[in-house]
């Protein structure tokens, strides 16, 4: 049966505001002054002097975003006509989101404490302290990487192959694709506060050109070559 339009926008909706839920947090956790010492860039002066409120906040934001986020993305199963395609797709994206909440917290701890020893008499040890943490669990990063990217290469294999509502033109819409658009971007940005959040939040910003592309072509197709549920 057709999809519900209202119900798609509602849900993409949601998928927009799990990006502004992401991209604060993200904004939060580093805008700021971006001298830095240490190998990793991201420990800078900035992110020693934000305030704790900030990490708080950033990290409190990402558990409606992962909500939003589920909302949108399992509804999105509806383009896709065939069964099997909405079962695998459903499950790869299940699998998914967990790593999104499990980034979040790996930075914002590392931050908060590297925070916390620069400004409670610990200075000296906030940045050999930070960077062993990061080093000790760095694997977590490629592992979460490897569970998100998954449900984005097969929509976008599926929008090649036409097993979609969508256009395969489409594909260039994909996340993956605004990620690469975007990052390409920041080497053009002059270095400083805007470029490094920017930065930081490359991912929450690519879902969200990728939820209003997808909005904005459903908003000239509620007739015609509407997806299937």
């Amino acid at each position: 049966m057709l999809l519900d339009q209202k119900k798609l926008t509602a849900a993409l909706l949601c998928g927009l505001l799990g990006c502004l839920c992401f991209g604060a947090g993200d904004w939060l956790m580093l805008y700021g002054d971006t001298a830095h010492n240490g190998a990793l860039t991201w420990l800078t002066v900035g992110a020693a002097q934000i305030a704790p409120w900030r990490n708080k906040l950033a990290m409190a934001l990402a558990f409606p975003g992962i909500i939003f986020y589920a909302v949108v993305l399992f509804a999105m199963a509806a383009f896709l006509s065939d069964e099997r395609d909405r079962k695998r797709y459903q499950a790869l994206t299940a699998f998914s989101l967990t790593p999104w909440l499990c980034l979040h917290l790996f930075y914002i701890m590392i931050l908060y404490g590297f925070a916390w020893m620069s400004g409670n008499g610990y200075s000296s040890a906030a940045l050999p302290v930070s960077e062993a943490i990061h080093s000790h669990f760095a694997w977590i990063v490629p592992v979460s990487e490897v569970l998100m990217i998954p449900p984005y290469l097969y929509w976008c294999w599926l929008l090649l192959k036409k097993r979609t509502g969508l256009p395969r033109r489409m594909v260039l819409s994909s996340p993956l694709i605004f990620y690469a658009v975007l990052k390409l971007l920041t080497l053009l940005m002059l270095e400083g506060a805007f470029r490094l959040a920017f930065t930081n939040g490359l991912m929450s910003e690519s879902m969200m050109l990728w939820f209003g592309t997808i909005l904005i072509w459903n908003g000239f197709h509620k007739e015609g070559g509407t997806p299937h549920g």
